[in-house]
């Protein structure tokens, strides 16, 4: 599954305020307005790389017509996980964003990123920016506004108009992308888990790995703002051992550990503490594991 990988590096700086890094999976169209927005939305320098999964709808020639981007071409489906970590030699900068190419990345997000960056004065952190999208899921985090569920419907100038009015107080539990580390935190707890492969629960189970490595700073910056379109490559996906692989690995459900470890959704008040668990949820998970190991 790993032959033929090939790795290339175009862009001509050293260094880079934060390194994009991209999978896709025969989504050119999506991640073309992906890497526009990217291009005209941000207000810092920034290096892209794209992660090419098969290629087969035309991605490849098209990344390779483009100035500027650097690359991963898999002629296969790699998934995330080794995508990332993949591309991971390729960065040039200290800080590693992650993006999926159904976003469309808002005016100033990554400066909101930077000013919560900077006022964290550590490397021990972990930030997700806000999601609008346009279907309600039940996700508490995400600001549900239809600018568009598709690009043959998606209202780009009404969404540009109006996305500034558009508030979300920061919120804790920092898991999913758009998100950004420290390149000295992604390489201390060794990237993304490839036993999660293709990446189904990946990115809990990267914040578990960052939580137990001492980080306490999950934050979702409220004016660090996309637009999601809404899962357009895991619709595609066969059903996930994820759910399963994480509470044998953790030993509770990654459930358990974004609500009571990660408050997520909850108003972000600072770093967090060490939740108790009861006797009842100890019992809880145990036999979540068990079910799960049969």
């Amino acid at each position: 599954m790993l032959d033929n990988i090939k790795k290339v590096s175009r862009t001509l700086q050293s260094e880079y305020s934060y390194s994009v890094l991209i999978p896709t999976w025969n989504n050119l169209d999506f991640l073309k307005i992906c890497i526009e927005s990217i291009r005209k939305n941000s207000e810092m320098d920034f290096q892209i790389i794209v992660i090419i999964n098969e290629g087969k709808d035309g991605t490849r020639e098209w990344v390779l017509n483009e100035k500027g981007i650097d690359y991963i071409d898999s002629p296969e489906n790699i998934g995330i996980c080794y995508a990332l970590n993949i591309a991971r030699s390729l960065v040039k900068s200290k800080y590693i964003v992650y993006v999926n190419d159904d976003m469309y990345m808002l005016p100033g997000w990554d400066s909101a990123f930077f000013r919560e960056v900077r006022s964290i004065g550590t490397n021990r952190f972990m930030l997700s920016g806000t999601m609008i999208e346009p279907v309600e899921t039940g996700n508490a985090c995400v600001v549900v506004k239809d600018f568009g569920r598709n690009l043959t419907d998606f209202k780009e100038e009404q969404l540009l108009s109006e996305y500034s009015g558009i508030s979300r107080k920061d919120w804790s539990g920092s898991t999913w992308p758009p998100n950004i580390v420290h390149t000295d935190m992604w390489d201390m707890v060794g990237g993304m888990s490839v036993e999660f492969s293709p990446g189904m629960y990946s990115d809990p189970d990267l914040s578990m790995k960052l939580y137990k490595a001492g980080v306490r700073y999950f934050k979702g910056v409220g004016n660090s703002k996309v637009y999601h379109f809404g899962s357009k490559t895991t619709k595609r996906l066969k059903k996930s051992r994820g759910r399963k692989l994480f509470i044998m690995k953790w030993g509770i459900s990654a459930r358990f550990f974004t609500e009571k470890f990660l408050n997520i959704g909850k108003e972000f008040t600072g770093e967090l503490i060490e939740p108790e668990i009861s006797f009842f949820d100890k019992i809880s998970n145990s036999l979540k594991r068990i079910k799960a190991s049969l």
